[in-house]
């Protein structure tokens, strides 16, 4: 093995959180600061956080929002209206062409 290409070990290296827990562990840095860790990740604790980066959340409640609203508006104008008496229904499905074969 080469000697001195090998970064220096610290077995008593400290990782500190952002949510404020700390553990030591060994490293090559002394220090090693995060932003998650098995205290407060979701898949550990079992909750759900969401993570909103530059509003991403909200841009997609407000399509959602906007996608509710123009099913609801599609929905009312496709309600057929009333046929009127007397005439005959109209007929459902496709028409078939002369000799077409079931």
């Amino acid at each position: 093995m080469k000697k001195d290409i090998h970064p220096e070990y610290f077995p008593e290296a400290r990782v500190v959180c952002g949510c404020g827990n700390s553990f030591v562990t060994g490293a090559t840095q002394q220090m090693i600061k995060t932003d998650i860790c098995s205290a407060c990740h979701p898949f550990f604790t079992g909750e759900q956080r969401i993570v909103d980066t530059a509003g991403q959340v909200e841009r997609y409640m407000k399509r959602l929002e906007k996608r509710e609203e123009m099913g609801k508006t599609v929905a009312s104008a496709a309600e057929p209206d009333e046929e009127e008496e007397g005439a005959a229904p109209k007929a459902k499905g496709r028409s078939r062409k002369k000799g077409s074969k079931q």
